[in-house]
């Protein structure tokens, strides 16, 4: 189903989509009570055989619900849930930081996410929206990510940190961010300037990365870094329109 239109205040976009299937669900259109009902419509129509309908839901007077808005659902048989590609996000590093990355990043669909190690046993068994990818030497392997990417550089080894900081200064991106400390970084700004970037284009890394508030924990980390990103998309598309 697809949440076609909306009015008021709702619990999600215009846009957004759910698939059902008999024992189990992809997405959510939100919304609690309203998302039970078209479950149970969905559901009934699939055991039915029904084509597709449209149905507008009155959130206040038909569910009893706050928002006041209202939502129009569109059902149809699909065989999955459509997702239309995203941004590119390369995390270098299957560790504990890159896997809770990946984890947090992949279901929002803004970002088509690739894990990069170079070890085939740091890989996380396979995670749904994530392209593994295990490559020898990582800071070679940069060259088949587009020239859109976003990177997130969380290896285990500093040497391998700054190929990669070395490697993205020297080509086009959208965005990137290392792991570490404001020591480490300023080492690195040092040893990227002495490699021939210029200050400004070294400023393009954001380190650390995350919010130091949150804590060190792996997932703290990822969350910390998947609200910065969040954040900054919305801007960029606030200044588009």
């Amino acid at each position: 189903m697809i949440l076609a239109r909306t009015s008021g205040s709702v619990p999600r976009e215009a846009g957004t989509q759910m698939w059902v299937g008999a024992d189990r669900t992809e997405g959510t259109i939100g919304g609690g009570a309203l998302e039970w009902q078209a479950i149970k419509r969905a559901r009934a129509m699939l055991a039915l055989g029904a084509g597709p309908a449209t149905e507008t839901v009155p959130l206040g007077p038909a569910l009893g619900q706050c928002c006041g808005g209202s939502v129009t659902l569109e059902f149809a048989p699909a065989e999955g849930l459509e997702r239309a590609p995203g941004a590119p996000l390369w995390i270098w590093g299957a560790g504990h930081v890159g896997r809770a990355l990946a984890r947090v990043m992949a279901p929002l669909p803004e970002w088509d996410v690739t894990l990069i190690d170079d070890a085939a046993d740091r890989m996380p068994p396979p995670m749904e929206h994530v392209t593994p990818l295990v490559a020898a030497d990582m800071p070679r392997a940069l060259t088949h990510a587009p020239d859109d990417a976003h990177h997130l550089i969380v290896t285990y080894s500093h040497a391998i940190d700054l190929d990669l900081c070395h490697a993205i200064l020297s080509r086009s991106f959208a965005g990137a961010g290392l792991i570490g400390s404001a020591t480490k970084w300023a080492r690195f700004r040092g040893r990227l300037q002495a490699l021939g970037h210029a200050p400004a284009q070294i400023a393009r890394i954001a380190c650390p990365i995350g919010d130091p508030s949150l804590g060190k924990h792996p997932q703290a980390i990822a969350i910390g870094v998947a609200v910065a990103m969040m954040a900054r998309t919305t801007q960029q598309e606030t200044r588009r329109a």
